[in-house]
């Protein structure tokens, strides 16, 4: 499993952070997640069953813009 980088718009604190690895966790198939707010990002393992569009959809529940980095 390679690591996947996705860029996250508006997180500014552990709160934006936690919210973020919440929503993430919840979608099963993704491990050693790793948000910062500070860089922006969100990095985690995905089994590969989880869907590019799943992912984004995650992160806009918690409240923020994502992209693919």
């Amino acid at each position: 499993m390679a690591a996947q980088v996705y860029k996250v718009e508006g997180m500014s604190c552990g709160h934006c952070e936690a919210a973020v690895t919440e929503e993430l966790s919840a979608l099963g198939g993704l491990s050693d997640i790793a948000v910062s707010a500070e860089k922006g990002t969100a990095t985690f393992d995905n089994d590969g069953t989880v869907s590019e569009e799943q992912i984004i959809a995650a992160i806009d529940e918690a409240g923020y813009d994502a992209a693919r980095a």
